[in-house]
């Protein structure tokens, strides 16, 4: 269930609270006239199940509310009402299924800047990597995966494809590509320091590696450890389960892959590097693809249920548009969507 708080302002007030009223998954609806400063309006707070969510938050801002008020949700984790039993009673669907697009929106679009703690998180988490790929030791690979920071905007390219936002697209694309090359650079150096300090050699990585040699030789079950890392990295998202979990798992198919790459590239073994980048493409690609694919399958379920409830619950749009700026991600929403 989410928690709803809305300024309206006083000529769009009463549209609102009748929309509100009138959907069966929203109760606990407050007004307070006149009580809001600043945007001025009326202050209208209500609970709205998730099932519901994304169709009251379409029709307020169809009526055009966040032009001259705000609309903001919050999560709520407990809430003791037999009004809210009913509520989620008669919404259609199961809460666990229900996209709520701008809620995703908000989680990946912030995810699609390339920041200085990205790089950073990258850079070492690629590192770690590299030196578990020389040692064979699959405690330092799981520790990368740990640390490694691109699940968010593979999520976010995964929404900005669906959601036809080309901007949102470039925007993860060029997080992913600078960050991994950025990181593999630093790798590269990094190893060679090691290597000048005696703590490394090439010979650790010609040697035989059965604990992370998969990492370099990319095959068919690439594709689909790749794909099933998108499927869950997705619904964990979608879902609002561990997300930093996944995550995990999301690394496992790309740090390694790029640390090896580094590595090797240090050392001139230049059949393994390839190897490797192979691997890391075919994986990234993989991810993007389920993902993308888990969401309009999402979708196009969610539609079968609201076209089979008893009341009338407009379809979830995916094509609003987000805000260009990294930051903000529900501004905007009336232009016409960005020309794929």
């Amino acid at each position: 269930m989410l928690h709803l708080r809305v300024i309206a302002p006083a000529d769009q007030s009463s549209a609102v609270t009748d929309l509100l009223a009138a959907d069966p998954g929203v109760t606990h609806l407050v007004v307070l006239p006149g009580a809001a400063r600043q945007p001025a309006g009326d202050y209208i707070t209500c609970d709205v199940v998730r099932e519901s969510a994304d169709g009251v938050l379409s029709r307020l801002q169809e009526l055009g509310v966040e032009a001259h008020g705000a609309i903001a949700a919050d999560d709520v984790e407990l809430t003791l009402s037999e009004a809210a039993d009913r509520a989620a009673d008669e919404a259609p669907g199961h809460g666990e299924d229900a996209v709520v697009w701008d809620e995703i929106a908000a989680k990946t679009g912030e995810q699609t800047v390339l920041t200085g703690t990205f790089l950073a998180l990258i850079v070492v988490a690629t590192m770690i990597a590299g030196i578990g790929v020389l040692l064979d030791q699959p405690i330092l690979i799981v520790g990368a995966m740990v640390v490694g920071p691109e699940f968010g905007p593979l999520a976010a390219l995964c929404v900005a494809l669906l959601r036809r936002q080309p901007r949102v697209a470039g925007r993860s694309v060029q997080a992913l590509t600078v960050g991994f090359v950025v990181a593999m650079v630093v790798t590269v150096l990094s190893t060679w320091a090691l290597t000048a300090a005696g703590l490394v050699d090439r010979d650790m990585l010609l040697a035989k590696r059965p604990m992370t040699d998969f990492i370099w030789r990319p095959d068919a079950l690439s594709w689909v450890v790749g794909l099933l890392a998108g499927v869950a990295g997705m619904l964990s998202l979608t879902s609002k389960k561990s997300g930093s979990l996944v995550g995990v798992l999301i690394s496992v198919t790309t740090v390694p892959a790029a640390a090896n790459v580094a590595v090797a590239s240090a050392y001139g073994v230049w059949h393994e590097a390839a190897g490797s980048a192979l691997q890391l493409v075919i994986n990234l690609a993989a991810i993007v693809l389920a993902g993308l694919l888990t969401l309009v399958v999402q979708l196009c379920w969610w539609r079968h249920v609201a076209r089979r409830a008893p009341h009338a619950v407009p379809q979830q749009r995916t094509d609003r548009r987000a805000d260009h700026r990294p930051d903000a991600v529900s501004a905007s929403r009336h232009p016409p969507r960005d020309a794929g």
